[in-house]
């Protein structure tokens, strides 16, 4: 993980990648996943993402991951709770009302810690990772989720014009990622406006995977 590269993101609150609202994605097509109330739903490298206060308000039980300590005291204090804090191994396990986020390293997050999840929304980790590390993202949260039906949000742009994060990320290499264990539908997608200062066009997409 580029643990200091967005420790320091944080700390500048320099978050563009940070919604003013829940993902219109989310909205639209969560309800795809076939999900009952009360539902575990793993959020990996959350932040203080509205998509939380979304799944909460429609009555889901959430368990983040998140690096940034500053992000998930925001998101606490945004949503006007104050959770138990307690160390866990390399992490720390905020625990509130329906709502689990382990602080730290992801990959320090084991199946044992995280509990039983009825499924993953991804609208910002795999397109945050860069590729040396999204192989071993993939096959971790595989691992710890037992193949958890998930929906998944990612950009395509011309990376060229553009470094990244969040990265591009086409059909053919979610398929080289993800076709041992899922099955890949594209549910849409829509022009990104503005996330990407006007430098490039961008398409973000939505994506079911279902186990195999």
């Amino acid at each position: 993980m580029q643990t200091n590269f967005w420790q320091q993101l944080w700390m500048d609150n320099e978050i563009r990648f940070h919604e003013s609202e829940a993902n219109v994605f989310l909205a639209d097509h969560f309800t795809g996943l076939n999900l009952t109330s009360g539902s575990r739903v793993l959020v990996p490298l959350c932040g203080k993402t509205l998509d939380i206060h979304w799944l909460l308000g429609r009555g889901y039980r959430v368990v983040g991951a998140e690096l940034s300590k500053l992000a998930i005291d925001a998101l606490f204090e945004e949503m006007e709770v104050t959770p138990s804090i307690t160390r866990v191994g390399e992490l720390w396990h905020y625990q509130a009302e329906s709502i689990d986020i382990f602080v730290g390293d992801i990959f320090d997050l084991s199946a044992e810690l995280l509990g039983p999840v009825q499924a993953i929304y991804d609208r910002g980790a795999l397109v945050a990772l860069p590729e040396d590390i999204r192989q071993r993202y993939v096959s971790h949260l595989l691992l710890i989720s037992d193949a958890a039906p998930q929906l998944l949000i990612t950009y395509q742009y011309n990376q060229q014009l553009l470094a990244g994060p969040p990265f591009a990320l086409g059909e053919a290499i979610l398929s080289d990622y993800y076709r041992a264990s899922y099955q890949l539908s594209c549910l849409g997608s829509r022009a990104v406006v503005d996330s990407f200062n006007g430098k490039v066009p961008a398409k973000e997409s939505a994506w079911l995977l279902r186990k195999r």
